[in-house]
């Protein structure tokens, strides 16, 4: 016969699998087949390539224009690990025009890239445990963008 608080942890753990469950299968990203995914992020985001079956965020997101000449930032999950994502990125963005001025492997891994006038940082973070192996953040901008340095006043 079973107790009272064998039902009470029961439905306590079909609540919580139910609870991660929803997490998990909630997002920002587009939904669709991935040639339609695939398609809407290269109509925002131009010549950059990106990982494999990787996911745009989109309340992390600020896309400011489209192709190859938004602005702004973009961040996405991985299912790959930083390792394989960053070596993703050190191979393909040459091949579609891009050349890498800086690259620094660490926990967290930092990619700089140039094109004609424009400049594409690439920051990659371990994900969290429950969440995807990556975050990506990709910021665009101009390369000569006028900076104004802070006066003392």
């Amino acid at each position: 016969m079973i107790q009272l608080k064998q039902v009470q942890q029961l439905s306590l753990a079909f609540a919580l699998s139910m609870l991660l469950a929803a997490c998990a299968s909630s997002g920002d990203s587009p939904t669709g087949t991935p040639s339609e995914v695939q398609e809407i992020q290269s109509q925002l985001l131009g010549d950059m390539p990106l990982p494999a079956a990787s996911k745009m965020i989109g309340s992390d997101s600020l896309i400011i224009g489209r192709g190859d000449n938004w602005v702004g930032r973009v961040v996405l999950s991985g299912v790959q690990t930083p390792t394989d994502i960053y070596a993703f990125f050190q191979a393909e963005y040459p091949k579609v025009g891009w050349t890498t001025v800086s690259a620094v492997k660490s926990k967290t891994s930092i990619l700089v890239f140039t094109k004609g006038d424009r400049t594409s940082t690439v920051e990659l973070n371990e994900g969290p445990f429950t969440g995807p192996k990556t975050i990506i953040t990709i910021t665009a901008s101009p390369k000569n963008a006028n900076v104004v340095a802070p006066t003392k006043k």
